[in-house]
């Protein structure tokens, strides 16, 4: 299936909005992801790393912190506590509805609150965060210029991202109560950290804290060009699919609902024509390019046609070569098509 709207209820009792993107098939593991400060489960990175990551035979739960987005609750009363409890809330529902996740990602603050409750999840067995602070302190950074009208006040309206925020004193004490170097350093899980150079937002030293108050495992992978958001697709997929290959040798990938032999190909309802395709255990996505009306989050179906003729071809001629000791370093073909879509749409309509 693709992205199912789901619900869960969090330790104050406010109903959180989620979205569960699910691959064909039986899925390898679950993943939950928790997003930057004040945005949202649909932000653009969020939504593109899901797919990605479906793309491996990976389900991810995504969901809207209490006070934002579908979310009950009033952000104004919300903090780094509540939010860390939030995210063991959803973990929880994980394992109550299908099974525990074990694989946490958090994008910036978000990436310091998986790094927070990671110990608390015990199915988890593995972190990644992008673009995080080592310290939770440094969202105030944001609003740095208020920081002592809210401290006199108690609360002080906060304009970020284009939208007005209640931030409280109270908040400010929590965070600046967080430690997170000795949480980081006992995690006892693998670690991936993954920041852009030239994070704007939140700069690359922090990467360089949480990567040497962790143990090993513990990988690095540099977004370099990205900005802290990865607004670009190409950004944020890059940075899915580096996570799902490294998290695959921790996760033990269950087997998918498909036999080797079968393919399974499923509408994920992820705009109009994106497909979860089940190979086995491979997972994949197909699509049509956006000049067509598709996301072009996926080979075309003509694509994975040319593809599979071009791979037919060179592992025959690999064969033949072996076979009668031809000296043959390295087979590539190149392939085209010329059929269109409209052509092949009244052909399929008038049954030739």
């Amino acid at each position: 299936m693709g992205a199912e709207a789901t619900y869960f209820t969090n330790a104050e009792g406010a109903r959180l909005a989620a979205l569960l993107n699910k691959p064909a098939g039986k899925p390898k593991a679950y993943a939950l992801f928790s997003h930057c400060f004040t945005c949202g489960k649909d932000i653009p990175a969020a939504r593109m790393i899901a797919e990605r990551l479906v793309a491996h035979g990976i389900a991810v739960l995504r969901f809207d912190f209490s006070g934002l987005g579908g979310s009950e609750g009033d952000f104004a009363n919300t903090n780094f506590s509540s939010q860390v409890d939030d995210l063991l809330a959803a973990a929880d529902h994980l394992r109550k509805t299908a099974e525990a996740p074990k694989l946490l990602i958090g994008h910036s603050l978000g990436g310091a609150a998986v790094l927070a409750c990671a110990a608390r999840i015990e199915e988890a067995a593995a972190v990644a965060t992008i673009g995080a602070p080592c310290d939770p302190a440094h969202v105030a950074n944001l609003f740095a210029e208020q920081i002592k009208e809210i401290e006199e006040k108690g609360e002080v309206p906060i304009r970020l991202a284009g939208r007005e925020f209640k931030i409280r004193r109270a908040f400010l004490s929590d965070i600046s109560e967080q430690k997170l170097a000795p949480l980081i350093g006992s995690l006892r899980k693998a670690l991936l950290v993954m920041h852009a150079p030239g994070d704007e937002i939140v700069g690359i030293e922090n990467a360089s804290h949480i990567y040497g108050y962790a143990k090993h495992p513990k990988s690095f992978v540099s977004l370099d060009g990205a900005d802290h958001l990865l607004k670009r697709r190409r950004d944020a997929g890059f940075a899915a699919d580096m996570l799902a290959t490294w998290a695959m040798r921790y996760l033990g990938g269950t087997e998918p609902g498909v036999t080797d032999e079968m393919a399974l190909v499923t509408e994920t309802h992820g705009g109009r024509f994106q497909q979860s395709v089940a190979l086995g255990r491979h997972h994949l996505l197909a699509d049509e390019p956006i000049s067509l009306g598709g996301l072009d989050s996926g080979p075309s179906p003509y694509e994975f046609l040319l593809a599979s003729l071009g791979a037919c071809t060179t592992m025959t001629l690999r064969l033949y070569a072996d076979r009668k000791d031809i000296p043959l370093e390295r087979a590539s073909v190149a392939l085209t098509h010329n059929r269109h879509h409209a052509e092949d749409g009244e052909a399929a309509c008038d049954g030739s």
